[in-house]
């Protein structure tokens, strides 16, 4: 088919595709949360974002929970998973003529989070710093290879 012969609003546009696509997603994301803004009640659970990694022979987890305070978090480790549970409390309810929109999170949250190797549970250390949790969890040392000398 010659292109010269089809008129321009036949010619495909990525941009405009992607602005369709951009409608639709906004069409659905405005059904599904109220025009007053997301706000998230409090018996909703919500799960903090982590980051796993392993150095100097330790599972490092990092967690963000803002706004939460270390005495409202608990840590356990059971079944070879690492449990991080515990409540955001909101400080207080703002009721201003002009509050919009409420999107930060409150309430419950609890993420499981499975562990890559066994670990010393009873010498994990956790700490908690701007929003940050912290847990560094020393690997399990594996059975080393002996040599047997044969008689």
């Amino acid at each position: 088919m010659d292109r010269r012969n089809v008129p321009a609003t036949f010619v495909w546009n990525p941009f405009r595709e992607l602005a369709r696509i951009e409608q639709e997603l906004n069409k659905v994301f405005n059904e599904l949360v109220p025009a007053g803004g997301a706000e998230i009640s409090q018996t909703q659970v919500w799960a903090p974002r982590v980051d796993v990694y392993e150095k100097d022979n330790k599972i490092i987890i990092e967690a963000e929970i803002p706004g939460a305070k270390k005495e409202d978090i608990e840590v356990k480790i059971r079944d070879n998973a690492v449990i991080i549970k515990g409540e955001v409390k909101r400080e207080e309810e703002k009721k201003e003529g002009n509050f919009y929109r409420s999107e930060r999170f409150y309430g419950v949250f609890e993420r499981v989070i499975p562990l890559p190797a066994e670990v010393k549970a009873d010498e994990a250390k956790a700490s908690f710093e701007n929003g940050i949790l912290r847990l560094e969890l020393p690997k399990a040392t594996a059975e080393k290879e002996v040599k047997i000398e044969v008689l």
